[in-house]
């Protein structure tokens, strides 16, 4: 699959998925926008970016400040010439019984996982139109966006709202030619479930390790996912291989849950 002379935004492109995303994308020739708060991170993977010979930007957003969102995406078409791929990446977990969340929590989680999503769709709309492009929006969904998780209520409650997002935008925007899909990771390697797994320790009682061993174990393929696994059908949702697809939230999970 070839991305030659496209150009991408990938947020949360520090560390885990995202870093493997923009790499991935960067491998098939596309030009990078890297976004992330974390810059000190960012920084390694730009100068990855740039062992392969692309283009490539780093820009500091907080994706639930609607401003900043479409700010990065200014700067993106004026620093690299467009844009085509918009991977809605970045986001948080959250672990909490249901009936200890406060209002504070739900804000937190909220403004992240979805409005900073419907902010990368909205700011990515608006510069595909402007270009006359025909874009993909790319959202980052879950398996917990296909069932609910006891201790991750309201994280999955975000992951299905992304779902919803992903649905409408993608009724809404295919007159334009702009593409909305979605990828629904399962339990994948990365920081974000080491902190998942800490946290699950901490509310059931389990030794560290236990939640994720549980889960893996469950996997039909029989390992955690890597986010090389991720990426891989990511970049076939960036290229025009998937052209006459949109408004899917796709499990990519190595068998975790069949739908």
């Amino acid at each position: 699959m070839s991305l030659v002379g496209k150009v991408a935004v990938v947020t949360g492109a520090a560390q885990g998925i995202g870093r493997g995303i923009a790499l991935r994308l960067a491998r098939d020739g596309a030009d990078l926008a890297l976004v992330d708060i974390n810059q000190d991170r960012l920084a390694a993977v730009r100068a990855e970016i740039l062992a392969l010979d692309r283009r490539v930007i780093t820009l500091a957003a907080d994706i639930s400040v609607r401003e900043q969102v479409f700010s990065m995406i200014g700067q993106t078409v004026d620093q690299l010439g467009g844009i085509d791929i918009m991977v809605n990446n970045a986001g948080v977990a959250q672990v909490r019984p249901l009936l200890d969340v406060s209002v504070e929590d739900m804000g937190r989680i909220f403004q992240i996982n979805v409005n900073g999503t419907l902010w990368g769709i909205q700011a990515a709309a608006q510069a595909f139109r402007k270009l006359a492009r025909k874009g993909k929006v790319i959202n980052a969904c879950s398996i917990a966006g296909h069932e609910g998780y006891a201790y991750l209520g309201v994280y999955s409650a975000t992951k299905f709202a992304v779902r919803g997002l992903t649905q409408a935008a993608a009724k809404e925007l295919a007159p334009f030619g702009i593409t909305v899909n979605a990828y629904c990771p399962g339990v994948v390697g990365t920081d974000m479930w080491v902190e998942i797994d800490r946290h699950m320790a901490e509310a059931t009682g389990a030794e560290i390790g236990a939640t994720y061993r549980k889960y893996v174990s469950g996997i039909a393929l029989g390992r955690a996912e890597t986010p090389d696994d991720v990426a891989a059908f990511v970049a076939w949702l960036a290229s025009a291989d998937s052209d006459y697809m949109t408004g899917q939230s796709v499990l990519i999970d190595g068998g975790m849950l069949f739908r």
